[in-house]
């Protein structure tokens, strides 16, 4: 009802809020006996952190993952696992002066109206910092899936502001601070310094896929895979689009060629993403969101008091130029928590039907 907890069968419930002691989740549903510990956990939370680079929020937290419960003897035990986080950094005195006003862009006139109150604090629970515990959480999922299923998750930036990337490979995404499957980013690193030094913001495509992917996951109406994928990735904050496969590009194909013909070989194209009739094709799920520019930005904007008065805001504060710089582990956490829900799903409702990878090999419209 509140809500603060994503998935039923692997629920996990978020907590915490910017600039309080400390955030986390509670993982409940998690199945038993698989080997878990805080060093399966910490890589990704260490690609999300901040301050990793100078393109980035300065905020140094080292967001070390705490194991509170649910693991004994290093395995899971079925009962709830829960994962904290601590706050070391907050600067609560950045945000006194804006208490009294409302900053575009923000949430804080909508979580204003609707509660009554706010913590202004770094956003307070609307702030982007409570993605860490679900990119923890989606750790978890991810090292099951992998374990059962051999499915792996891979998430880039494919575009920042104005600039298409290329995609070259995978294998230089953990090579630079943009996640770009490129070998050379000058040219981000060029305009990012511009957009900071113009005290202005940019937004970014994210681009996110579940390899070796099982067919036949997924619920053909309410609950359809695809469905499931947009809704998690509209939970991620500063997100205003979600695309599976061809996603808007549709528009402009035709049905001639918008269809994934079959061959003895596989698909030979891959525009519905993986996804036909809510449930998976086998092939890589294909997700590609759109996210805003950031709205805390030290340049003066018009806005209004708590009073309805005309005033005008600065946000000072360490920030990220462009949120999506550090959003592709948190995509690749909310994929592989929507997947982990419906491996679950599909093995409680359809325990006897084999799910596996088919051996045929489907193919992709986009980069490998």
């Amino acid at each position: 009802m509140s809500g603060n907890t994503f998935g039923t069968l692997f629920a996990v419930t978020n907590f915490g809020e910017s600039h309080g002691p400390a955030i986390g989740c509670v993982i409940d549903g998690c199945p038993p006996g698989m080997a878990l510990s805080e060093a399966d956990i910490q890589p990704d939370l260490d690609r999300r952190r901040p301050g990793t680079s100078r393109h980035v929020t300065q905020r140094a937290e080292a967001d070390i993952v705490e194991i509170l419960s649910g693991v004994y003897q290093g395995k899971t035990t079925g009962t709830p696992i829960c994962l904290l986080i601590k706050n070391t950094d907050q600067r609560s005195k950045d945000y006194s002066a804006i208490a009294q006003s409302f900053r575009p862009g923000h949430a804080d006139y909508t979580y204003l109206h609707k509660y009554g109150l706010r913590d202004p604090r770094g956003g307070g629970r609307s702030s982007a910092r409570l993605t860490a515990p679900m990119v923890a959480a989606g750790a978890v999922a991810k090292k099951w899936l992998a374990e059962h299923h051999g499915i792996g998750f891979h998430g880039c930036m494919a575009q920042i502001g104005e600039l298409a990337i290329p995609f070259e490979s995978w294998s230089h995404v953990p090579n630079n601070p943009f996640f770009a499957p490129v070998a050379d980013v000058s040219a981000l690193e060029t305009y990012m310094d511009k957009l900071r030094h113009a005290q202005d913001s940019c937004g970014a495509r994210i681009r996110v896929v579940a390899t070796h992917m099982p067919v036949g996951l997924g619920e053909p109406l309410f609950d359809k895979l695809d469905a499931d994928i947009a809704f998690a990735m509209m939970g991620i904050n500063a997100v205003k689009g979600v695309e599976i496969g061809a996603g808007f590009a549709s528009v402009a194909q035709r049905g001639t060629t918008h269809g994934d013909s079959l061959s003895p070989e596989g698909f030979r194209t891959n525009n519905a993403g993986g996804v036909l009739g809510g449930i998976s094709t086998g092939q890589d799920l294909e997700v590609s969101i759109a996210i805003k520019p950031t709205s805390s930005i030290t340049s003066p904007r018009e806005t209004i008091d708590i009073h309805g008065v005309s005033t005008e805001v600065i946000t000072k504060g360490r920030h990220d130029p462009c949120v999506g710089i550090r959003a592709a582990p948190i995509a690749e956490a909310m994929l592989a928590l929507v997947v982990m829900e419906h491996a679950l799903r599909h093995r409680a409702q359809c325990a006897d039907v084999v799910v596996a990878t088919p051996q045929i090999a489907g193919t992709a419209t986009s980069a490998p």
